[in-house]
């Protein structure tokens, strides 16, 4: 009887720990293009109020440069993991808005709900999270009332409204529209590897302050690379635009900007532990010319 009563609580924390890793917890947080030059963040907010005023929302950015789907993906991929799950985030970098593109809502494997059209916005986040599941967006049920004659602004219209819903438990995921099958549309970038001696990867974003140039080459594999030094500390380093090389030079890598004099390049690993490079002092982007997008890569290798 013990073992019995034993595995039935085991059975019951399994249940609500899981319950409580992937239920909304009634936070919303936006991501758009749109700025805050004007009304529709607001309006998106207003929507958002309109369906549960205790809900708590928050900002991700509305800087996203105009219709810069890859921005919108990276920006997601940067942020979504410091937050809890059961978080709902709303991203609408929407070029293709009232065209047959779909809406969806995913759940990752992390917990988290992300409301977004499915236009490349989810390409990061399905490798480095993973997709548990799509649902696409019913707008018979869920899109705010008497918006029908509206296609231009889904931000508002369902993504918005969608997303209050399902944080504040007015329905649950699975209301939110049938499951769907189909893959996620995805933008295609030189994933990070190390090819023999030769480092590739996308540069991912600018450190937009500064000029920076930051890859998606992580920490793991600039190890593996370092280990290929012997004694050097040059590398020769090439950047691509469509295939097409737009700078190549030679810096040092080295841990803190510092350790080059002012206006000299170098190589280091940023914040997020990734592979960059940067003019102490100044700008690398707005010298050479180079920026950033999964049409960007990189290809470094030790100087000779």
């Amino acid at each position: 009887m013990k073992k019995i009563l034993s595995s039935c609580i085991i059975v019951l924390i399994t249940t609500f720990t899981t319950i409580s890793v992937s239920a909304q917890n009634g936070i919303v947080v936006f991501q758009t293009d749109f700025g805050t030059k004007d009304g529709a963040v607001s309006a998106m907010k207003g929507v958002a109020t309109a369906v549960d005023a205790s809900l708590k929302l928050y900002d991700l950015t509305h800087d996203i440069p105009a219709y810069n789907i890859w921005e919108a993906a990276y920006r997601l991929d940067q942020t979504i993991i410091y937050w809890p799950a059961g978080t709902v985030f709303v991203s609408v970098v929407d070029p293709g808005v009232g065209t047959e593109r779909r809406s969806v809502v995913v759940k990752t494997k992390s917990g988290h709900y992300i409301v977004t059209p499915d236009n490349g916005t989810l390409t990061l986040i399905a490798t480095s999270l993973g997709i548990d599941s799509i649902r696409e967006i019913d707008e018979v049920t869920n899109r705010r009332k008497n918006s029908e004659a509206s296609y231009t602004f889904h931000g508002r219209d369902v993504y918005a409204f969608t997303a209050a819903r399902l944080a504040s438990h007015k329905i649950s995921y699975e209301q939110v529209g049938k499951i769907s099958t189909a893959a996620i549309t995805s933008l295609p970038f030189q994933k990070a590897a190390l090819a023999g001696n030769q480092l590739k990867g996308t540069i991912d974003i600018l450190d937009i302050q500064y000029g920076n140039i930051w890859t998606n080459i992580d920490q793991a594999y600039w190890k593996k690379f370092n280990a290929l030094a012997h004694t050097k500390n040059e590398i020769q380093v090439e950047i691509f635009k469509n295939k097409k090389i737009v700078y190549t030079g030679s810096m040092p890598f080295e841990n803190t900007f510092g350790g080059v004099g002012v206006g000299k390049p170098l190589a280091y690993l940023n914040s997020l532990m990734n592979l960059s490079f940067a003019l102490n002092q100044g700008s690398f982007s707005e010298k050479y010319h180079v920026y950033a997008g999964s049409d960007w890569t990189v290809a470094v290798q030790w100087v000779k």
